[in-house]
């Protein structure tokens, strides 16, 4: 693949992660819209996100599996087809229940991409300098997703039909399939016909499926009910099942023996670790910027778009401080950064402004944009053989965290707010004083990713390992 043609291969890569982030994010502000449109009961209203998570989280693995065995090029426009498709009936759906079950297919093309995303990555950018700089500008892509979600959701949901939060997705994919059709060229590493692992398909399937439906009912159902309890015992069988059919399996879909890397345990610990803290605080703080300070959906979207900028132009430039300091201390330091801020914004209360959480947005932003060289340190960590299904871990370690963030934090959260409601204060004075609590808990819990982070990636560098003889492609195709 020629030099630039690589890059126009980077830009659809970008282009399809910015779709499925901006995605994840567009629909939270539209929701009360599309509830009157659509005469919508709140379980409903739910899952419409659930949905999408559910399917999502449960078939990543899949995902990443599919492209080690059929080829990541092959498996990520499949991905964009399916997404992009899904995402043109979600705008035009005159149903709640349609609705949902394009939100689940969108989910099924999101599982498919994002993996795939990184792992393309490492193929296309065989030197670890220039793999370093790609997943820079793609994770700067990611983070200006991210900030562009809330406030084009606002956007929309008050100016528009709320059936553009998805239609917008349409010319993206559209656009992204042309670009990436051409300049993403298959190469024998990445079509390797192997075993699908259908018993691990299955288990690791129903065991993320099954703890997503838990993690995302658990409390409207009751976490001792016997639909939830049930829930949990699928998943922890399921999960059992899993790692005794990888043990035995002559081609396991994940090699646990990848977990004896001290790069790649602590590396995903310390990202799922940082989602934990994060999307919790991500979720709540929006609720705060409407309900507390009373902020319009437009302004609660755009208070993050400082944040992400200077989270995206440090993401480009973090490939340089990691060969400044090495991995271990740039995302020590990140997270550092980033407990710091969230412990920062505990002390903003009813009277603050945007003013007030801006100085703290903005050292967010700068820790998190710290945190690229952790993908691209677990990623060379590994076996170019193994680097799709590699990815879907990663990402189910984020996404699986990221839903008990926002299950355990949301569960301190009301505890506390009961609690002091039962005591007599006003609901606006008890839903502030809960929120900061929660706001300390999750700058503890991100504040334990600096020694994990420090102990796991010292002395690493974005670089994969030689490949044994085993893990060497066998017969190319296509």
């Amino acid at each position: 693949m020629t030099d630039t043609r690589r890059w126009w291969a980077l830009g659809a890569i970008s282009l399809a992660t910015f779709m499925t982030y901006l995605d994840n994010n567009v629909v939270n502000v539209a929701l009360p819209t599309i509830q009157r449109d659509l005469g919508l009961s709140i379980s409903g209203l739910e899952w419409i996100v659930s949905g999408y998570i559910l399917v999502f989280a449960g078939l990543m693995l899949v995902g990443g599996r599919l492209a080690d065995v059929f080829g990541r090029r092959r498996v990520f426009l499949i991905g964009l087809v399916v997404f992009t498709a899904a995402s043109f009936a979600a705008g035009m759906a005159t149903d709640g229940g349609v609705l949902i079950a394009t939100r689940a297919v969108q989910g099924v093309g999101a599982a498919f991409l994002t993996p795939t995303a990184l792992a393309l990555l490492t193929s296309i950018f065989p030197d670890a300098r220039e793999r370093a700089t790609a997943v820079g500008l793609w994770s700067a892509v990611g983070a200006l997703a991210l900030a562009l979600g809330p406030l084009t959701g606002g956007l929309i949901s008050e100016r528009w039909h709320w059936g553009w939060i998805y239609l917008i997705n349409v010319p993206i994919g559209i656009v992204t399939l042309g670009l990436g059709l051409w300049a993403i060229r298959a190469v024998p590493q990445e079509t390797v016909r192997r075993g699908l692992d259908v018993p691990g398909l299955v288990t690791s399937s129903l065991a993320l499926v099954a703890l997503t439906y838990a993690l995302i009912e658990g409390a409207g159902a009751g976490w001792t009910s016997p639909e939830i309890l049930g829930a949990f015992g699928i998943a922890a069988v399921s999960a059992l099942a899993f790692v005794t059919i990888e043990r035995r399996s002559r081609e396991p879909m994940i090699d646990l023996s990848l977990f004896r890397s001290r790069v790649f345990s602590g590396g995903t610990l310390s990202m799922g670790l940082w989602s934990f803290g994060v999307f919790g605080i991500y979720f709540f703080t929006a609720l705060y910027l409407q309900n507390a300070l009373g902020f319009s959906p437009i302004e609660a979207g755009a208070a993050f778009v400082p944040m992400a900028l200077v989270m995206a132009a440090t993401a480009a430039l973090a490939p340089r401080l990691d060969r400044a300091l090495g991995t271990a201390r740039t995302v020590a330091a990140g997270l550092l950064l980033m407990a710091v801020s969230v412990f920062g914004i505990s002390f903003v209360g009813e009277g603050g402004s945007f003013g007030d959480l801006l100085p703290w947005f903005l050292v967010y932003g700068l820790g998190g944009g710290m945190l690229v060289p952790l993908t691209t340190a677990i990623l060379g960590a590994l076996p170019a053989g193994r680097t799709g299904v590699a990815s879907g871990v990663l990402n189910v370690s984020r996404e699986v965290f990221g839903l008990l963030g926002i299950t355990v934090l949301g569960a301190i959260l009301n505890a506390r707010q009961s609690s002091l409601l039962a005591e007599g204060a006003g609901q606006l004075t008890a839903f502030l004083d809960a929120y900061r609590y929660t706001l300390v808990v999750a700058a503890v819990i991100v504040l334990v990713g600096v020694p994990v982070s420090l102990l796991s990636l010292r002395a690493s560098r974005a670089a994969n390992p030689p490949v044994a003889a085993e893990e060497r492609p066998a017969v190319p195709v296509g």
